[in-house]
């Protein structure tokens, strides 16, 4: 018989089984370690001398530091992931309504602006004729940097 197949003999599927559920027992508790020292360096209401402790708990006695951890602040491990995670869209959220509102503005923008002024009086309709035929060949505020300029009058 060859190596391979003694190696089949030597190690029943039940061993396997086992083996594979150690396995993934094992990684479980890294990633539950890991989310506890996050959740020990996110924590707002912890002072750094708690911090440290938890810290040192956790890292000197691992299996002892994450089960206690786990049992004395796990219900609120999940309201500050929460907490974060709102916080993160809602920057999110409100960066992309800056840079919506900050974007370029268009022609039609422009135009409407150019409008907006003549009617006010601020301009004449000879800078209004000049300022249209710049925004509309492509020289205009509006596709160079996005900011309204007036042309040089009362």
């Amino acid at each position: 018989m060859s190596a391979q197949t003694y190696l089949a003999y030597d190690y029943p599927l039940l061993s396997v089984f086992w083996s594979m559920l150690l396995f993934f027992l094992w990684i479980m508790w890294f990633v539950l370690l890991f989310r506890v020292v996050v959740d020990i360096f996110r924590d707002d209401d912890l002072s750094g001398w708690g911090k440290a402790g938890w810290l040192a708990f956790t890292v000197l006695l691992p299996f002892l530091g994450v089960f206690v951890y786990v049992i004395a602040r796990g219900k609120n491990m999940g309201r500050r992931e929460i907490a974060q995670a709102r916080a993160q869209q809602e920057d999110f959220n409100a960066y992309i309504r800056q840079t919506a509102a900050g974007g370029p503005t268009s022609s039609v923008d422009e135009l409407a602006r150019l409008s907006e002024i003549r009617s006010r009086g601020d301009i004449t309709d000879e800078e209004f004729r000049k300022a249209k035929d710049l925004v509309l060949t492509g020289h205009g505020p509006a596709e160079r940097s996005g900011s309204t300029s007036r042309t040089s009058g009362r």
